[in-house]
């Protein structure tokens, strides 16, 4: 399976399209916010002669969000993510006015509902979804075990966790879910994170001073 990475809007957000040899492909955490990310992403995924299968988010919060609605139109795909976070959605517009963010966002519901340990598959690929509370209510990993690749949205960072902070967010649930769930993982388990840099699993269990 392959990997591309695109750094989106104000907040430096992650988007991952990935793909294997058939083609197929999904999409995690759509964050474009302009028609400059938009077409970024969209050039890529014609080049490459990608058809989008899915259209899936780590969990809800905006600045994962602000491309789901231009992705859905474009590809006929709708957003999945787990229950607990669709709140977040509705809440997207009043946020983004209070940031102050130069941009017209628009909303999209979802598609359906992700669960814990379920199978996504798209080509000769298959994720698994690893629930991991705390950031978000809902927040959702995906695994590939066979590439051995971690997509761990804002729960797991290169030395640092997601913020507990927030609506929904809980510190002593983020870090039993990530020691329980995540640092069960092979030591070479790349992780993609939300933000920033990717890392392993083996780096975060041995020097993550949250960990």
């Amino acid at each position: 399976m392959l990997v591309k990475t695109f750094v989106c809007n104000p907040f430096q957000e992650n988007t991952y399209v990935l793909y294997d040899e058939t083609r197929e492909a999904v999409i995690i955490d759509c964050g474009a916010i302009n028609k400059r990310e938009d077409d970024t992403i969209a050039q890529f995924i014609e080049q490459e002669g990608l058809t989008v299968k899915h259209l899936l988010n780590t969990h809800l919060h905006l600045d994962h969000i602000f491309g789901n609605y231009w992705a859905a139109h474009k590809y006929g795909v709708k957003p999945l993510a787990n229950q607990a976070d669709e709140f977040l959605i509705d809440e997207m517009p009043k946020r983004a006015a209070e940031m102050g963010l130069p941009y017209e966002v628009h909303t999209q519901h979802l598609g359906g509902y992700l669960r814990d340990n379920e199978t996504i598959c798209f080509g000769v690929s298959e994720l698994k979804t690893i629930l991991v509370p705390g950031h978000t209510p809902g927040s959702l990993c995906f695994y590939d075990a066979k590439e051995g690749y971690l997509f761990a949205g804002d729960v797991l960072f290169c030395g640092s966790i997601g913020r507990t902070d927030l609506p929904g967010g809980d510190y002593a649930t983020l870090i039993r879910g990530i020691k329980t769930r995540l640092l069960t993982l092979p030591d070479e388990t790349i992780v993609f994170c939300g933000h920033g840099p990717s890392t392993t699993i083996g780096a975060e269990r041995v020097s993550n001073p949250f960990l």
